[in-house]
């Protein structure tokens, strides 16, 4: 059927519903002259009559009744369909996308999506681990996370955790057979608990700052993880040195399980941002991940 006789179905099924031109078009906004003219219309293009008219009511004939039972059910399907789309609109429903790194993943995303999923029912949140740089566009990401000096310039930032440092730490049996690195230089002559970054393949240096002055170490050992957990082990087995996010092992050190070298060579760097495409239409949904993810320390 032509796409303009789905108007003129409407016109139909509302008249013959109501019985009467005058109570359809009060309920349609439109003149009872124009309901009129569009049945009419309808019934030529169809080469049937579809309703009886009479001074007192209006009653589908044999092949209206049979296109009433058709159509009918199926607009309103149809209209349940759109107030649900428009219920989404206002309310906090579908699933929000998110690409981050593991560290990130579990330091930031997971506590304040504890915080919002249980009272929204409807919300649904995917979170792929990633370290490499997604283009969260071609991948259909809702949003990434980043440091913030990684952010590209045409991505909306929203700052969602605190400056950051990392830790050079080790076990106390580990220190009981090797000397304490005095300099991130010294790191050379020990066991290094290796990071290779899964996305690239490369082996991660481990990056230092004092006074103004840079300085990237390529260190050695015997073991090379890509997660964080396995890392985190070993160093607390006495295997080697890890370098990792000061607030994972922040326990560790408090309780005596680790010890912490170098920390006057990690200093603070800027901490994760959540982006996404400046013309990304904020859905209810997304709206309140992303207030509920935004930095406020």
């Amino acid at each position: 059927m032509a796409q303009e006789n789905f108007n003129d179905l409407v016109a139909f099924v509302t008249v013959a519903r109501e019985e009467s031109f005058t109570r359809a078009a009060v309920k349609l906004g439109v003149s009872q002259s124009a309901l009129s003219q569009t049945v009419r219309g309808l019934e030529e293009r169809l080469g049937l009559r579809l309703l009886t008219r009479t001074t007192r009511r209006v009653s589908p004939t044999v092949a209206g009744e049979r296109l009433l039972q058709t159509a009918g059910p199926r607009f309103e399907e149809i209209q349940a369909e759109l107030a649900a789309l428009s219920e989404m609109r206002d309310k906090p429903a579908g699933t929000v996308r998110i690409t981050a790194g593991e560290h990130a993943a579990i330091s930031v995303l997971a506590p304040a999506l504890d915080k919002v999923l249980p009272d929204n029912p409807d919300l649904n949140v995917e979170i792929t681990v990633d370290y490499g740089l997604t283009d969260i566009v071609a991948e259909r990401y809702d949003a990434g996370v980043r440091l913030g000096e990684q952010l590209a310039k045409d991505m909306i930032a929203v700052r969602i955790g605190p400056e950051m440092r990392m830790a050079v730490v080790g076990a106390p049996s580990y220190f009981h057979q090797h000397p304490w690195p005095e300099v991130p230089e010294d790191l050379t002559d020990h066991n290094c608990i290796q990071i290779r970054m899964p996305t690239y393949g490369n082996i991660l240096a481990w990056e230092f700052e004092k006074d103004g002055h840079e300085l990237k170490v390529r260190v050695e050992g015997q073991m090379v993880f890509n997660n964080i957990a396995m890392r985190l082990d070993a160093a607390r087995r006495g295997l080697g040195l890890a370098y990792m996010p000061d607030d994972l092992v922040a326990d560790d050190i408090a309780q005596g399980k680790l010890i912490r070298v170098l920390e006057d060579w990690c200093a603070p760097f800027s901490g994760y941002h959540l982006y996404y495409p400046n013309r990304r239409h904020a859905s209810p949904a997304f709206a309140l991940v992303v207030d509920a993810l935004r930095y406020r320390g």
